[in-house]
């Protein structure tokens, strides 16, 4: 695998309070010099200040804004450890308080060594990079994924609907009917199919192609931003690096011998879901909403989107469709067949009704989907899958 292709944006709490005064009483390049000139630049083999990559301080109450410059030769373990060193040192120097290290300059170039490789099926993966590859978010042509029969995305207009509950618990249920399932996290701001998934490890590099290993959980195929950051990383990104690791997702790990490839796109119709669309052909998508009008509102605008980009629908997912009171009677919480009402007005299916029960979301904390179980949940996850092969045959399928 060659160097690390994913920029990580970091905050570091840790901040400037000077004895007598806030950062703003004196010159903000004064308290940064000093640290980050003991910081080497793997890159150019200098300091980070006098290799320019420090620039902009600037005072914000007691705490202290720069940006960060990178080229595109920085790998991500470079990206993580430059800031965090900076912070060391000027804690060395006495400074307390919030230090703000903004992430600026290139997006990483494709297939740059920039730091240490891992060795061969041995270290685990530290980022992504891979040849044809686009990081700026220009125009590319669809390019297949070898050996993947089926591809769907699981999208939904609005976060916390309980798209990625879906997603993992629809691969789950399609690999328990016998099929080759994997998982791919698309959410980079928030992802969460490690946790949910209780695969945790960094995937591998296979020694002969020099391609992301998918890790490997419940019989499922899963690869996520959460497998390459720290979980407290947050990930303040522009639309062109969120492009690219999205395509670097699907292109740079190996997905061969896979029946269905589900991807866990973020919320909404940006950047993520253009950047799916725009780079893989997709068998279809399936829009996951619960039934309150502020949701439905919009899932329209999803299911609109990939309309308009050509794209099948498979259905509607309603989650949270009721909740189920110790009498057997049902207690719509957040109204009544919501989704339901939005397939039947753009004519597609109503997959399925997923009850509101906390089995559901322990399940999902616990890293032991719901869709493993032969109770009622695991049994409207089987149905979904099987809803789901209906539509899309593996048979009928060519292999991409």
């Amino acid at each position: 695998m060659r160097g690390l292709s994913l920029t990580t944006p970091s905050r570091v709490d840790m901040g400037l309070r000077v004895p007598g005064g806030l950062v703003s009483e004196i010159d903000p390049t004064s308290l940064l010099q000093p640290a980050a000139t003991q910081v080497r630049d793997p890159v150019s083999g200098r300091s980070v200040w006098l290799a320019g990559m420090v620039k902009n301080p600037r005072p914000k109450g007691s705490d202290l804004i720069y940006d960060l410059h990178f080229s595109d030769a920085h790998d991500l373990e470079a990206r993580q450890r430059i800031p965090r060193a900076i912070e060391g040192h000027l804690r060395q120097l006495g400074f307390e308080g919030k230090v703000y290290a903004m992430p600026a300059g290139a997006p990483p170039r494709m297939g740059s060594r920039g730091g240490r490789e891992p060795g061969p099926g041995k270290d685990p993966v530290k980022g992504m990079s891979g040849p044809g590859m686009q990081p700026h978010g220009g125009p590319i042509q669809k390019q297949p994924l070898e050996g993947v029969k089926h591809v769907i995305a699981v999208a939904s207009g609005k976060g916390g609907v309980g798209k990625s509950t879906v997603s993992t618990n629809l691969a789950v249920a399609l690999a328990r009917r016998g099929h080759t399932a994997g998982l791919l996290d698309a959410d980079i701001y928030g992802p969460s199919v490690p946790t949910m998934m209780g695969a945790e490890r960094r995937p591998m590099v296979d020694p002969a192609t020099r391609k992301i290993l998918p890790v490997e959980a419940h019989g499922v195929r899963c690869l996520s931003m959460g497998h390459l950051v720290d979980p407290e990383e947050a990930m303040i990104w522009r639309g062109p690096m969120v492009m690219s690791a999205v395509r670097q997702f699907l292109q740079d790990a190996i997905w061969a011998g896979t029946d269905y490839l589900v991807i866990d796109l973020p919320p909404g119709t940006g950047d993520a879901q253009l950047t799916l669309i725009q780079a893989v052909e997709l068998s279809g998508a399936i829009i996951v909403t619960t039934p309150q009008p502020v949701a439905l509102a919009d899932a329209v605008r999803g299911i609109t989107m990939f309309r308009k980009l050509e794209v099948p629908l498979l259905g509607v997912v309603e989650n949270m469709a009721w909740y189920e009171l110790p009498d057997g009677t049902r207690d719509h919480v957040f109204g009544r067949d919501g989704g339901k009402e939005v397939a039947v007005r753009y004519e597609t299916e109503l997959l399925s009704q997923i009850p509101l029960q906390s089995a559901l979301r322990e399940a999902g904390d616990l890293g032991v989907p719901a869709a493993l179980s032969d109770g009622a949940l695991g049994q409207a996850f089987a149905e979904l899958a099987r809803r789901v092969v209906e539509q899309l045959p593996v048979d009928a399928a060519v292999s991409r």
